[in-house]
């Protein structure tokens, strides 16, 4: 914001004013240099509009999904770390790491890896593991647990052709959660692996995530719901049918593709869908 201040020429930068040369009286008014100037919450004082204002970022979209998660890397890898999340110590953690296990890699790479508990976890049983994760605050804390190689990256610089890997299994985990990015991601999937490779997805079952809404693929907003108060501005969420996720992986060039259905101990319920997707 600038501000137009009586008695001066041009416009005043706030992040130009020298901190020592601004005074406040006891009623709150902020000054610039002497004591007697104008204040600048003063009814005189002309708020300009900023220059280069930066633009709005849509609700539902997927650079909403990465500034939702820049903003809850803390919590996000405090509930991965202090077993918060139910559903994940009861089913899809286990659920997730017998699908890899089941292609019997020596490299994996996981895709959207967050803190890096996956990595870490199949570090363990002598798996290596490279993990990418467009928000830098979670690199930073893979990056500090260790047991893998972490780097910050988005779906968008993989897809046009950034991370020059091959892999046994390139893995995802609830975390293919936007629209166009996804797509183009698992469309460049292929140039990703070894010829034998495979493409491990977990996501939120459609038909349980789904809920009361239309059976149709669309923009969803987000919940934290059941999370902590740590968590704010909940990241949006594209909802695709099972269909529009067994074509996506055909039209990308998987020829064959494994469906599982863990199910929740208690409420005899998918807690998940898996999706384990080869050429051949």
């Amino acid at each position: 914001m600038r501000f137009r201040i009586p008695g001066f020429y041009g416009s005043v930068l706030p992040s130009s004013i020298d901190a020592e040369a601004t005074k406040r009286d006891i009623d709150g008014n902020t000054f610039i240099g002497a004591r007697n100037a104008t204040p600048l919450n003063h009814p005189d004082v002309t708020h300009l509009p900023d220059d280069n204002p930066e633009p709005e970022i849509d609700p539902l979209s997927d650079a909403k999904v990465v500034d939702s998660w820049d903003h809850n890397a803390e919590p996000w890898t405090k509930a991965i770390r202090e077993n918060r999340i139910e559903s994940r110590g009861l089913v899809t953690n286990q659920a997730i790491l017998d699908a890899v296990e089941s292609r019997s890699p020596g490299t994996i790479l996981d895709i959207g890896c967050g803190e890096g508990w996956l990595i870490r976890a199949l570090a363990a049983k002598g798996i290596k593991g490279i993990g990418v994760d467009v928000v830098p605050g979670l690199i930073e804390q893979a990056a500090r647990a260790g047991g893998g190689d972490f780097r910050v990256m988005s779906y968008e610089q993989i897809a046009a052709g950034a991370l020059d890997v091959r892999v046994d299994v390139a893995v995802a985990n609830f975390s293919l959660i936007g629209e166009e990015a996804v797509a183009r991601l698992i469309s460049r999937a292929h140039q990703l692996l070894v010829p034998t490779g495979s493409l491990v997805i977990q996501t939120l079952h459609p038909v349980v995530a789904n809920g009361e809404e239309a059976y149709v693929d669309g923009w969803r907003p987000g919940s934290w719901s059941g999370f902590s108060s740590d968590f704010t501005d909940p990241a949006p969420w594209y909802f695709r049918t099972m269909e529009s996720w067994l074509e996506l992986l055909r039209k990308s060039g998987f020829s064959r593709v494994e469906t599982r259905e863990p199910t929740h101990p208690v409420t005899k319920k998918p807690a998940s869908v898996i999706f384990i997707a080869d050429f051949a």
